[in-house]
């Protein structure tokens, strides 16, 4: 643990696709998804609790969720809640917490993390993450870790490594990075053994971020640097809403990762998933032996195989003649979808509000 690295926990998304669990009110970095006693966010400040220093944390979060932040984790000083006045994806996001960092300490390492993501096995994430600090620390990069993908997955970005640059340790020089792809352009990129999943979490110094930003989002850039130089800012939720509204709706990866020269990636394997998909939760969740995954309620399952089902605690359901489907009712909502058509999930709760919503 140093006083010098500090972890930015992005927790603004709405996790439409895992709709009817996750709403706009409580989106799925506020629950316990997989019914282990802590919400996502939780158990994602705890898996960086032994690297940084309570107070080297940063969680930022839209208007909306920060009481849903602060009820979850108490012990935070409210100053370490970043409100983001609208969404604007997160090359923004990071440039408003480096706007608040760089006034605390100097060029520190930063980790950024999404608050999302399941990690099975914290010893080796630990290791990776010690490693990827330090190697930030002596090499003038831009890193991220790469998941060796197990399916030809359409949901995750994809990293591919630079096999004619000799690589640094364990750290490859980044060659092109793939967006969700196609299903045949999935199974291509994953039969060929040189491209990784995108794991979303990003590990560098605040100068070297700092400098890409200016060089590659010189807009963004600049509004956030003026933030930072102005002190006597009397209204910050009107000048926030003011810079937001004029920042460019654009992610790290598209803004940066894709253009800057000094990107690298650690290959890593600690049980990692974004937990983005009802078929992720599945993956990551114990079956039956129909493999089906049961998650909540009191079921009787007949002739039903390879389903994903969540229903409200006590409630009881009786399911017969299913197979590959996501069933998942809350309080108020139910969907029934097949597996192979979740990624329209959120087309779907788009048409429901459009006809129902009063």
């Amino acid at each position: 643990m140093t006083d010098n690295t500090y972890c930015i926990i992005m927790a603004g998304g709405v996790g439409s696709r895992f709709w009817p669990l996750s709403t706009r009110e409580t989106p799925k970095q506020f629950l316990d998804i997989l019914g282990v006693g802590k919400t996502l966010l939780q158990q994602t400040y705890d898996r960086f609790k032994t690297i940084c220093h309570q107070d080297n944390f940063i969680i930022v979060t839209t208007i909306d969720y920060k009481n849903l932040v602060l009820d979850q984790l108490p012990f935070l000083n409210p100053d370490q809640i970043l409100e983001e006045p609208i969404r604007r994806n997160t090359a923004p996001c990071i440039a408003f917490a480096n706007s608040i960092i760089k006034k605390k300490v100097k060029n520190p390492t930063i980790i950024v993390t999404p608050a999302d993501h399941l990690i099975l096995y914290q010893k080796e994430f630990e290791q990776n993450i010690i490693a990827c600090t330090n190697f930030v620390k002596k090499e003038n990069s831009l890193l991220t870790l790469g998941i060796k993908p197990s399916r030809p997955e359409t949901g995750y970005g994809y990293i591919q490594i630079n096999n004619h640059n000799p690589k640094i340790g364990d750290f490859h020089k980044v060659k092109t990075f793939t967006e969700k792809p196609s299903k045949e352009m999935a199974e291509i990129l994953f039969e060929s053994g040189d491209f990784f999943w995108n794991s979303g979490i990003f590990i560098w110094k605040l100068d070297t971020i700092e400098l890409a930003l200016k060089k590659h989002l010189e807009p963004i850039s600049t509004l956030f640097e003026n933030y930072h130089l102005n002190s006597n800012i009397k209204d910050k939720k009107k000048t926030l809403a003011d810079i937001y509204s004029k920042c460019k709706n654009i992610s790290i990866d598209y803004g940066i990762m894709e253009k800057a020269d000094n990107v690298y990636v650690q290959t890593v394997d600690f049980g990692w998933s974004d937990l983005g998909t009802w078929s992720s939760l599945y993956e990551n969740s114990k079956h039956d032996d129909s493999d089906n995954a049961v998650i909540n309620g009191k079921m009787k399952l007949y002739d039903t195989k390879n389903c994903i089902i969540t229903l409200p605690e006590n409630k009881k359901g009786i399911i017969q003649g299913l197979e590959d489907y996501i069933i998942a009712e809350s309080n108020d909502a139910l969907l029934i979808c097949p597996k192979s058509s979740e990624q329209q999930i959120k087309n779907f709760t788009r048409d429901l509000e459009n006809d129902f919503t009063e």
